[in-house]
């Protein structure tokens, strides 16, 4: 830590990679995915020994729609599974569970693992760890607009911050440092609003071979960043 000269208090992370991961492996997708969807707990713990405030983690995009049917159900499966393990370990901590997304149009088994998972936390002082599942930047914004309008908000009264508060990560800071794994260098429709003075940071890593060492790296590499925001 003593490389690390101050921390961003919002962490994004985009964790890609589990398909190829398997693929490398001669194992199916989903082993992928499994090892992925495992490795979420163990990073979130790492941040919040940290003392990272928030985190957001990638897990189903509003576009994920579009893969098979088989892999899909098979993703869903190993989500309720963790969600189901996972967070009693992370409830002992402290941490607070946030979903944000069309959480009903996911099946009713999910959505009730889900909620139980917020009911269960919805008291901890700790992190927050939001759970990104069918969830999609323009989709955010989308929803955003039709509640102002439902909320019959004055033209003159919408500002940046009014909208904000209209987003789903409502309450909660702007993403920090976004980390994306996996090769690629997109945001994949992910946080747009939040992300506009983001610091990001790239690696070659797949997400399930992502780990402390790389952590400590893109913290590191955060601390040394000057943020100005626009300005001098």
């Amino acid at each position: 830590m003593k490389d690390i000269k101050h921390l961003p208090v919002h962490v994004a992370i985009v964790p890609d990679g589990n398909g190829r991961w398997a693929e490398r492996r001669g194992l199916p997708r989903l082993m992928g995915h499994r090892a992925g969807v495992r490795k979420m707990r163990a990073i979130c713990e790492y941040l919040d020994d940290y003392g990272v405030k928030c985190v957001t983690l990638y897990g189903f995009s509003s576009e994920n729609w579009g893969r098979p049917k088989e892999e899909i159900a098979g993703l869903f499966k190993i989500l309720k599974e963790r969600i189901e393990k996972d967070v009693p370990k992370l409830h002992e901590r402290g941490v607070k569970v946030r979903h944000i997304g069309r959480l009903h149009q996911l099946p009713d088994w999910l959505q009730q693992s889900v909620t139980n998972a917020m009911e269960l936390t919805k008291d901890n002082s700790g992190m927050v760890l939001n759970l990104a599942f069918n969830y999609g930047g323009k989709v955010e914004i989308v929803d955003a607009v039709r509640r102002i309008v439902a909320d019959r908000v004055p033209p003159e009264k919408i500002d940046e911050k009014l909208f904000s508060n209209y987003l789903y990560t409502a309450g909660l800071p702007d993403v920090d440092l976004l980390i994306r794994t996996g090769d690629e260098l997109r945001l994949s429709n992910f946080l747009i609003w939040q992300t506009a003075y983001s610091e990001y940071y790239f690696t070659e890593v797949l997400w399930p071979d992502f780990g402390k060492k790389d952590i400590d790296k893109a913290l590191i590499v955060y601390s040394q960043r000057e943020r100005r925001f626009g300005a001098l």
